[in-house]
Formats: structure tokens, sequence, C-alpha cells
């Protein structure tokens, strides 16, 4: 048996066309995906017609250029086939045939992983790309007859009707269905005798949809289609753990509940791991400080596993990092397609200088991601306004601010600061900080935070410029969505235009170490 893919090994992910010189591998890996049935692979024919029927359909997922799976579909008009189709009649025979860009249904022709590749919820993405597609094309919604292919082991005792019934209700697990169900696709009947040959399902299928929530009417009226991202904020709650993995199975809890909202990134607040410190209470301050940061290489490597797990973008919060004997404050943006790049605290507090030895990092840069290009500031970085300044020259839409703060006051000076930067560079800025007490750690007694998405302000915007805030100390998560494109059009004719609008003529802003 072939060992299943390590994440860790794991340098990039990401979705493509399908091209006929991908032929040979698709064929292989569809023999190791359904080893179980033979013949079960498409002819080069079949993939040629669906490549030059609907290219956009058709998508492989390859991790390291190696290709792990695929998602084949095509577009129908539903009211041409009866609620109890074959599989052969929804294909036309295996011609597709079927398939008309003036449909209105999605229809799955396939999905499949290589066996290697299971458990890093590739077949998530694939079917996250079908619905953004479905979305994109206006169709009103996805259907698909799902294999079960457990069934075989109950037939004998009950009816498919009965056997899917217990698999909703978790008494019978069936791996394919209960994947289904979990993506949001809800059974609607079962279809008898829909794929000839399929013994494991005794021939039976489950007729699976997905209704596209966003789906509108045609009309001649011409509309603008919008960018949207949806952000995950993380409003921790500090408490004691017994060891680090109970502290990383609270942070993977985060990391689910979020991206179940289909959020693009989930943001941390800045130190969320210093229940760690607990255990060196005994030591002096710097010296807790400097075994906190010995769990930061093995906490980022988490999170870039999680963000290719969950598919989502990970902004880590910070944490401490020892380099060439220096301390310093860190965090990690660990993209979905496997990227990891590092950021930094540039200017310190007096106290963490005073109390940890704390220095400050040399490097500001933007980050570009799937969703556009984003800057991320720590705490007391974001009071200093030339560095977001420096980040929306340089193209920023959306500023993270992973923040900690012990009183009103502190958190008061971030929020105002944060909301005057969404203000000033016509962008989003999330913040988002712990909430809780630590009484066993020394300098991280108390936390104060409220997070918050502040926008620009302007008639398309909310007129407080607050998208969207969460209860003051409470541990929650904040998810709202931000639309991009109407940043654009601020930029062009917004009541006021603060970047347009700038005397370069009289000042600038220079970076010293681009």
């Amino acid at each position: 048996m072939e060992a299943k893919k390590d994440s860790r090994s794991i340098d990039n992910i990401e979705l493509v066309f399908l091209k006929m010189e991908d032929y040979e591998e698709v064929k292989n890996s569809m023999k190791e995906a359904y080893a179980n049935m033979q013949q079960a692979y498409w002819k080069e024919r079949h993939i040629k017609t669906l490549i030059e029927k609907f290219p956009e359909g058709q998508i492989g997922i390859k991790v390291n250029n190696e290709l792990a799976g695929c998602a084949l579909s095509i577009i129908v008009d539903y009211s041409m086939f009866d609620d109890k189709h074959t599989y052969k009649e929804i294909t036309g025979g295996y011609t597709f045939n079927t398939h008309t860009s003036n449909g209105d249904k999605l229809y799955g022709i396939d999905v499949f992983v290589r066996p290697k590749y299971r458990g890093l919820r590739l077949g998530r993405r694939l079917y996250d790309y079908r619905k953004e597609l479905c979305e994109k094309l206006n169709l009103k919604g996805i259907v698909f007859g799902g294999r079960i292919p457990n069934y075989h082991q109950y037939s004998e005792s009950m009816s498919p009707r009965e056997y899917i019934e217990n698999v909703r209700k978790k008494e019978i697990h069936d791996p394919v269905l209960d994947f289904q169900m979990s993506n949001d696709f809800h059974p609607a009947r079962v279809l008898k005798g829909y794929l000839e040959g399929d013994k494991e399902s005794q021939e039976y299928a489950v007729l699976l949809e997905w209704d596209n929530v966003y789906y509108e009417k045609k009309t001649n009226t011409a509309a603008m289609k919008k960018s949207i991202v949806r952000l995950g904020l993380i409003q921790w709650q500090m408490r004691l753990y017994k060891d680090f993995e109970e502290l990383m199975h609270q942070a993977e809890y985060f990391v689910d509940a979020v991206s179940g909202y289909r959020a693009d990134f989930a943001l941390f607040p800045e130190f969320f791991n210093a229940p760690l410190m607990s255990k060196y209470n005994h030591l002096s301050v710097p010296e807790a400080i400097r075994k906190l940061a010995g769990y930061t290489e093995e906490i980022t490597k988490r999170f870039a596993e999680l963000a290719i797990s969950y598919n989502i973008n990970i902004i880590t919060g910070s944490m401490p990092e020892m380099v060439n004997n220096n301390l310093y404050n860190v965090g990690y943006l660990c993209k979905r397609d496997g990227g990891v790049e590092k950021f930094e605290k540039l200017h310190v507090t007096p106290d963490e200088a005073k109390v940890w030895g704390l220095q400050g990092g040399s490097t500001i840069q933007a980050f570009d991601t799937d969703c556009g290009r984003i800057g991320i500031l720590i705490c007391y970085d974001v009071e200093f306004p030339e560095l977001s300044r420096i980040l929306a020259e340089d193209g920023m839409d959306i500023l993270f601010v992973p923040f900690l703060t012990d009183t009103q006051n502190g958190y008061s000076r971030v929020r105002s600061c944060a909301q005057a930067r969404a203000v000033e560079n016509e962008c989003y800025v999330a913040i988002a900080g712990s909430v809780g007490n630590l009484p066993k750690v020394h300098n991280m007694d108390i936390q104060y935070a409220q997070s918050v998405v502040f926008t620009p302000c302007d008639f398309s915007f909310p007129t407080n410029g607050i998208k969207a805030e969460a209860t003051p100390n409470t541990e929650m998560i904040l998810i709202a969505d931000v639309d991009i494109d109407m940043l654009r059009e601020l930029n062009q004719l917004g009541s006021v235009r603060n970047l347009k609008d700038r005397r370069t003529d009289i000042y600038s802003i220079k970076r010293l170490n681009k």
C-alpha cells in the first residue's frame, strides 16, 4: 500500500486547467483512484472532447507539479432530463453532446484524488473550485450522481434510502457520501441503475445538489462583477494549556471554524502562543520568552499544514524568534498554495525592549496572495502611518494587524490608528487580539481586545467605517466580506481621494532598504 503524502514535504499546490499532454497522468491517476473498478478511466478521446467543449470545467490539482486529482464537469439544460436519469444519459452516451453553454446547471462528471494524496483535503479544493465556477457563470447550482461504495456491505439488510439515512445520521460511514455532504451537497433522491458496472454501489447512486445562492436570472442589464474576499478574525482566549499539542488543537479548531465559512484568510493575534510560557514561570521573564521562541519553527510548520489542509491563507499572529542570539517578534503568512512568508515587528514598545530585550526588525513588504496584495503590521507598528503608506504605494488592498493589549488605553491606540490607516490609504484594515488572562505567566497577566474590520469612509462603505466588530473581551470568531472592486471605485470616484490628492511636490515618504 502506497504511503500517504506528508504535507511537510509539499512545496506547492496549484489548480490547473487540464491539457491533452496531461492525459497519461490522468489515466494513471484514475487507475489508482478506482483500483476496485476495472477499466475505470476515461479514454483519450473523452478527455479531448471535454477540454474542447468546456475547458474551464476540466480542472486538475498538482502537488509539487505532480497530478494529484481531477474534477471534470459539463453544463447541462437540466430541464431536458428526468430526475431519475442515468450516467450514460446525462453524458449523451459518453459523447458529452449534452453540454451546452446555455444550460442552467453544472453537472459533475467525475472527481477523484490519488490515494497517496488523500488526507490533504484536496477534494475540498476541487469542489470549492466548482462552486466558484458555478457562481462565476451564474448557474443555478451543481448536481451529480454520487456513488455509495460501501452499500454492497449492507444491501441485504437495508434499502439504498435507509442506507443514505444511516450515513446522514453518522451510524454508517461512507467515504464518498460523507465527504460530499460535508461539502454542502444535499441528497435529493436515489438513482437506480445509474452507473453500469458499479458493483460496490450495486449500481445505485445519490443525486446530490448544491444551490447557488448568488444566482440571478439573466437580464440585458449590464452588471459589474465584484471581487469579494472573506476575512476570518480569531479573537483568541488566553488560557493555560497542558502542553503544546493542546494549544495547537485549539488553533486548528478555529482554522476549521473559519474555513467552514469559506473564509479566504484566518488572522490570529500577536503572541497567541504566550500560554506555553507557563511552564517556564520559574525562570526570569527574558529567559521564559526565549524558551517560548523554541516553539516558533514547529508552530509555523503546523500552520503551513493547516493552510493546505483547510484551503485557507493563515496569518499566524506573531511569535518570538531568536536570530543570531537576538530576539525578534515575527509572524508568518502561510498560504494555501504551500508558500510561507515572514513578516517582522519593526517598532517594539519600551516595555518589550526593557522587560524582554526585544529588537525591531528591518523588513517592510506587501505580500501577493490569491486574493490580491496584502500588508501585515504587528500591533505597535500600526501607530506609525509611514509604514502603511509604503504598503499602500506597493498596492496593498487589505492590512492585517495582529495585536496584544492589556488595557483599554493600549487597545484604543491600536484601534484608532488602524481606523485612520483605512481612511488615509483607501484600504480595508482587519485587527485581531487576545482576551482573558494568564495569571501564571509574568508580564502577560491580562488582555483586552475587540477585533474589528475597518473600511474607508465614503458613500459605498459603512458610514462609521466599521464593516464588522466582535464583542469586546469574548472568545469568538468574526467573519466579514470585503469588496476589493469598491476600493478601485473609491480611488477614482470617491468624495475624497486621499491617495491621488497627496502633495508629492512638497513631501514624500522614502523607504531606505527596499
